[in-house]
């Protein structure tokens, strides 16, 4: 025991391997076999003696614990979970067992069976009432869910079970209030979306309370979301709320009432993409949307659901990383973060910083609006957002024109070369180049507009709606 505490696995095994000769049926010297084999790297010789103590009755649960050990370490997640299965079987409250085979539940996506864990557990006393509560909220959240489209009727009776055990669930709420709203009972989903808006305001609260009532107009709709801001004046999700529902509304100056407080101090991402819709919809410049588009590039994050150091775009009410219950919670993600998606690495890298190239060539180009509808193109900025780049927002065939390969753009024609005889060739050029803001980011200067005496050309949108 003093070699194996000390760290010293040569004399551990010396000993471990002397107690043995001596007194073989000791389940202590069992247990010293076994540890010096970890202590010295020498798995198969650690798991034949924690298979030795399953013989003595004695030993057998401390032998199960061992080979649950290794056979976690070398990744085999079913013997794994038939040793803790059968622990639970000797000796039910085994608080190492229950906590594994909740985990093994939760990870499978077997609710039942992970609310019966939880349920054990808290009759043993292995964990506290608080808990106990907010653990079964989040798996009838999670079999809501995933029965929402086969049972309906058994997904909203299950999140409504959930809410009752936690009121402020917003995946339980906001797929509550969306199934009680197509079923026609919108006072009773106004008020599982108020409750839990009043617990933690989140988006997806916002957009199924001002979609409650098919049909209703774009004032209607804010109307609501104001309704939501004067529960939670002075949290941001009820300005966004506002803000969102004030630019569908084409009342833009609302949008910008509400969005000043969280533009006077430092305007996250999605501060400043409202910005983008707002600049855009309200006086149609093209300048200053791009302005906010390429300040969202490095403008702060918001809130977004995180657990253990990943993003994900959705609730999960498991960690995937480490297998645990409840580990999603919407707040800031931590300045390096990781995702599901594929790793930056994995894309194409450009060979220069983005300063670095523009004495090369122009800026690349990408379309912002192609025909879809707003809340594709807001997908895109928030994707370039992320990805670090500069979004130059053109019309459609200017970004394909701006695409075309390099032999596109030959050398000019002799033949239509300026006189240099002409004194109006020789007069002095503007330097054109990209101006740069004043966070020294560069921004494409904005078109100087037709020749004189030409027809002005249909105006087109921002966002590459056409001429409106």
């Amino acid at each position: 025991m003093v070699a194996i505490g000390a760290g010293d696995p040569s004399a551990a095994r010396r000993h471990a391997s002397d107690a043995r000769k001596l007194i073989p049926d000791e389940p202590l010297a069992l247990l010293l076999s076994a540890q010096s084999a970890q202590l010295s790297g020498d798995k198969p010789a650690a798991e034949a003696a924690f298979k030795d103590m399953l013989e003595e009755p004695t030993t057998r649960v401390l032998g199960l614990r061992g080979l649950f050990v290794e056979a976690r370490r070398r990744g085999d997640q079913i013997s794994a979970r038939a040793f803790a299965d059968e622990a639970v079987r000797l000796s039910p409250s085994l608080a190492w067992a229950n906590d594994a085979l909740l985990e093994f539940h939760s990870t499978a996506g077997d609710w039942a069976q992970a609310r019966t864990a939880v349920e054990r557990r808290a009759a043993l006393r292995l964990s506290d009432k608080t808990e106990s509560r907010r653990h079964r909220a989040v798996l009838l959240a999670a079999e809501a869910l995933a029965k929402q489209e086969a049972n309906p009727t058994e997904a909203l009776s299950a999140a409504l079970e959930a809410l009752k055990l936690a009121p402020g669930l917003t995946p339980a709420a906001a797929l509550a209030g969306r199934m009680l709203s197509a079923r026609g009972d919108l006072r009773k989903a106004a008020r599982v979306l108020e409750a839990a808006w009043r617990e933690q305001p989140h988006p997806d609260l916002a957009a199924a309370y001002v979609n409650l009532r098919n049909g209703d107009s774009q004032k209607d709709k804010l109307d609501k979301a104001q309704a939501l801001m004067k529960l939670k004046p002075t949290d941001p999700e009820s300005v966004f709320a506002v803000a969102d529902a004030a630019i569908a509304a084409r009342d833009y100056p609302l949008a910008r009432k509400a969005l000043s407080p969280l533009l006077a101090a430092v305007p996250t991402v999605r501060a400043c993409l409202l910005m983008a819709r707002i600049e855009d919809g309200e006086h149609g410049s093209a300048g200053r949307a791009r302005e906010w588009l390429t300040r969202s590039v490095r403008a702060p994050r918001d809130n977004a659901w995180v657990a253990d150091g990943i993003v994900s775009e959705t609730w999960l009410p498991v960690s995937p990383v480490s297998g645990r219950l409840d580990a999603f919670a919407w707040t800031l993600p931590p300045p390096v973060l990781g995702s599901a998606a594929p790793a930056f690495e994995e894309f194409e890298q450009p060979s220069a910083p983005p300063m670095a190239g523009l004495a090369a060539g122009p800026p690349p180009v990408l379309a912002a609006g192609s025909g879809r509808d707003r809340a594709a193109d807001d997908a895109d900025l928030r994707t370039v957002a992320a990805a670090g780049e500069v979004a130059v927002a053109v019309p459609q065939e200017a970004a394909e024109a701006a695409q075309a390969p390099a032999a596109a753009v030959a050398a000019p024609d002799p033949a239509v070369l300026p006189d240099p005889a002409d004194p109006k060739a020789n007069a002095p050029v503007a330097a054109h180049g990209p101006a740069m803001l004043a966070d020294g980011l560069p921004r494409v200067p904005d078109d100087p507009g037709p020749e004189p005496g030409a027809a002005p050309p249909a105006r087109r949108s921002f966002w590459g709606f056409g001429s409106r």
